[in-house]
């Protein structure tokens, strides 16, 4: 791939509207762009370093004998409260109603659809131990 021919640029100056030391790093080095509060693009050589980063993550909990699954990343409202950390998460928690007027939430962590996972597998202590992993983000997958 050639630089001329490719979508990069850096900035000299830092950002304005950068709060962080390290977000405004991104910023400058091109791997990033701020498109509102919170929400970032991944520009082409920030996409192309995180895909490398997972390629890294997956090969060493292959080897450690995880496997990998995907969650979903809107999960009905039930399983938080049924853990009683829906209260917790407050007012801040993205939450939305489906056709049918089920309640959804974006869901923060993943730790309670783990235990819903491993309680499917797990009938005596012989069907331990096993490892899972995910890796996702809230802008995709």
């Amino acid at each position: 791939m050639r630089l001329k021919n490719s979508y990069f640029f850096t900035l000299r100056e830092n950002v304005k509207d950068e709060d962080s030391v390290s977000s405004n790093m991104l910023v400058r080095a091109g791997m990033i762009k701020k498109s509102s509060s919170g929400c970032y693009m991944m520009l082409p050589l920030g996409w192309r370093i995180l895909q490398k980063i997972e390629a890294i993550i997956r090969d060493e909990m292959e080897k450690a004998d995880s496997q990998e699954l995907l969650m979903p990343a809107l999960i009905p409202e039930d399983v938080y409260i049924a853990s009683g950390r829906r209260d917790g998460f407050g007012a801040s928690m993205f939450s939305l109603k489906d056709r049918k007027g089920q309640p959804y939430v974006l869901g923060p962590t993943h730790e309670e659809l783990f235990a819903i996972a491993a309680k499917m597998q797990i009938r005596s202590y012989k069907d331990m131990p096993f490892s899972l992993y995910q890796l996702q983000t809230k802008f995709r997958d």
